[in-house]
């Protein structure tokens, strides 16, 4: 995972790489586009949820680029986060409104959020499932050290 892609040769695949990095770069876009226009809603609670993709992009741009073993080992943290928290996002808006053009255009942006995250579990990880199941044995490596 550390590793750039290589083709049967084992010459680096540069569309593998650029690949990954159109589709790092338009989840971060998109994540600060959705952070963005809640942040101009006002309230509190517009402007944590806006804080919380501001993070979340950054977690992801940093995921994406910096190759320290801890950071590889723990990749799929801000992807299942991002997608937890677009979900949940999404979910209490349906709940609770409102119901204006800007808010459909932000749902819209993050259901594509969405999308792209699960191209990208199989870009990584070869998919969702792989992607929990990597996420389960680093989580359960480290309480089984915690434990020693």
């Amino acid at each position: 995972m550390s590793e750039l892609p290589t083709d049967t040769r084992g010459a680096t695949d540069l569309r593998a790489v650029a690949y990954g990095f159109l589709l790092t770069t338009a989840i971060v876009a998109l994540t600060l586009s959705t952070g963005y226009i809640h942040s101009t809603l006002g309230g509190l609670l517009f402007t944590l949820n806006a804080l919380g993709y501001l993070g979340l992009a950054i977690a992801i741009a940093l995921g994406a680029s910096v190759k320290l073993s801890i950071v590889v080992r723990f990749s799929w943290l801000p992807r299942v986060g991002l997608f937890g928290y677009a979900l949940v996002t999404i979910i209490g808006w349906a709940i609770m409104g409102p119901y204006y053009d800007v808010a459909y255009l932000a749902k819209g942006i993050e259901v594509t959020i969405l999308a792209l995250l699960v191209l990208d579990s199989y870009r990584v990880y070869g998919g969702p499932i792989n992607m929990l199941l990597e996420a389960q044995a680093t989580v359960m490596d480290l309480l089984s050290r915690l434990r020693k």
